[in-house]
């Protein structure tokens, strides 16, 4: 079988390119087509869904609040409730004052004895007043604070006392009075961790070094002179 094409080339370059622009404009109406559907989904997601779900959001709040409103002494159970929230900081913020007693046991010697002492957890200041032997140990007792140190628990060291200042002192037939003022670190008597406070060799020996009747330590007299 023998075939003729009877259409000139030029004829046939149309008909391709008629065929191929029906194919663009297809797909071009397609694109369009789902651009508006996309497009009119957006705007009813956004006009009327949002808007809807933003008013009834709205008439929630208004409901609640209502109801909130009614109950009586809201004000005053939203404080207390505040308050209670706070117990827990504020408990762990609690300086551990008891173990004050045993710090001046360790940095105390026997022959310096406590009249006074006045311990301001605020400001974290300490003024303390009493009698010594002599000058000398008044002295010592000075440098044995401001040369204490301390580690925590949770490997905090330092100086025990800063700014350890002896305000005033005097000597008569008995012996001798002074007046020491300083600041301690707060990290000794932190709850978050136990401190223990090293004395520096050679200021002073401590009864935990010796444990012998013949310590230089004794027991500390309080403000009425009774031994404790």
């Amino acid at each position: 079988m023998i075939q003729f094409n009877l259409l000139p080339s030029v004829k046939m370059e149309y008909v391709r390119a008629r065929r191929n622009k029906r194919t663009t404009m297809l797909i071009a109406g397609l694109c369009g087509a789902v651009t508006l559907a996309i497009f009119a989904i957006l705007f009813v997601s956004v006009q009327i869904i949002q808007k809807k779900y933003s008013s009834d959001l709205s008439k929630d709040i208004k409901t609640e609040s209502s109801k909130l409103e009614q109950i009586p002494d809201l004000n005053k159970v939203l404080t207390i409730q505040n308050q209670l929230d706070s117990l827990g900081a504020l408990h762990d913020q609690k300086p551990v004052t008891t173990r004050l007693y045993d710090y001046l046991k360790q940095i105390t010697p026997a022959k310096v004895s406590i009249a006074s002492m006045k311990t301001d957890f605020a400001l974290q200041t300490m003024d303390i007043t009493g009698s010594a032997d002599s000058i000398s140990t008044i002295n010592t007792y000075v440098d044995t604070l401001k040369f204490t140190t301390f580690e925590t628990s949770d490997k905090k060291t330092g100086n025990a006392f800063s700014a350890v200042v002896l305000v005033s002192f005097g000597r008569d037939d008995k012996g001798a009075s002074y007046q020491i003022s300083m600041k301690y670190d707060p990290a000794i008597f932190a709850s978050s961790g136990q401190a223990v406070l090293t004395v520096p060799p050679g200021k002073i020996t401590t009864r935990s070094e010796t444990e012998k009747p013949e310590s230089l330590f004794q027991p500390l007299s309080n403000q009425n002179g009774v031994k404790q």
